[in-house]
């Protein structure tokens, strides 16, 4: 059983993913007011047995961000061979150690909703990835007991403004938060089995051609590895959200890059998960 934060008739719920629609569970848990809350007290069974059976009660709804009160989401960069191999700065080896970046909830919107090219920049572009939600807090977390900290895994289009990315020379803070620029979605799956991991494939269409095509084993950083990093200097705790690296084949690195632009179709496939659709828009002002 899978788990969303949605809205419908000006009001923000969350629920259970059922055919044919969503299942509120908001009136029915009123100790956990948001999905937030349901990760950060550790339950996600729970939920799942409160759920079961229940009947459908919106089906015309929009998707938010799976967690759109998240409080911390970091992200690591350049986490793939051939990734790496991108940047062309004279490295042959993989790195000692992963790269990190801060995210905020504003940056992300939901399944089915447009990712914002804004008007100062038209560098929007795309990066699929799997993200994990922390379930349990700690801290100088070993690779062994890494997944047992993992309470949930869902799907993040990392959404970017490549020219601002450049704007210093050590951070790419700015390049990475522009409002609703990014999409986290549809929902969260509960991690049960680390074959939910460890046999991922990321797949990344632009209106119906692959871009991007990879699995996790591949990754220079594993995901143990990712959570065993993190947690040596700061104590993760259940609601954090690390997503884990993106794949070869973003737009900035064709010649010439292929940006997005209003009425790309993105959809990153991850199996097991499923499928994050966004179009995209020109912001509004």
């Amino acid at each position: 059983m899978n788990f969303a934060s949605f809205s419908a008739d000006g009001q923000s719920f969350y629920g259970a993913v059922a055919e044919g629609g969503m299942v509120a569970l908001n009136s029915v848990c009123p100790q956990w007011p948001t999905l937030l809350d349901v990760i950060e007290a550790g339950a996600l069974a729970e939920l799942e047995k409160v759920a079961e059976g229940r009947p459908v009660t919106h089906e015309d709804y929009e998707f938010e961000m799976v967690l759109p009160n998240a409080k911390r989401i970091l992200c690591v960069g350049v986490n793939f061979p051939d990734r790496n191999a991108e940047y062309k700065d004279g490295t042959t080896s993989a790195p000692k150690y992963m790269s990190l970046f801060p995210r905020f909830a504003s940056g992300f919107t939901g399944h089915n909703q447009p990712l914002i090219r804004p008007p100062e920049n038209q560098t929007l572009d795309y990066e699929g990835e799997v993200a994990i939600v922390i379930g349990k807090a700690g801290r100088r977390i070993a690779q062994d007991d890494a997944y047992d900290h993992i309470a949930a895994i869902t799907i993040c289009n990392e959404g970017t403004i490549r020219d601002w990315v450049r704007h210093a020379k050590f951070n790419v803070t700015q390049g990475k938060n522009w409002d609703r620029s990014a999409a986290m979605g549809p929902w969260l799956v509960p991690f049960k089995e680390a074959s939910q991991l460890d046999d991922a494939r990321i797949l990344t269409r632009v209106n119906g051609e692959v871009r991007q095509d990879d699995v996790l084993s591949r990754m220079m950083h594993p995901i143990r590895r990712e959570i065993e990093y993190i947690s040596t200097f700061m104590t993760l705790q259940a609601g954090d959200i690390i997503v884990t690296g993106t794949p070869t084949g973003a737009g900035a690195r064709f010649d010439p890059p292929r940006y997005l632009k209003p009425g790309d179709v993105v959809e990153v496939e991850v199996n097991g998960i499923g499928t994050l659709v966004n179009t995209v828009a020109d912001e509004v002002l």
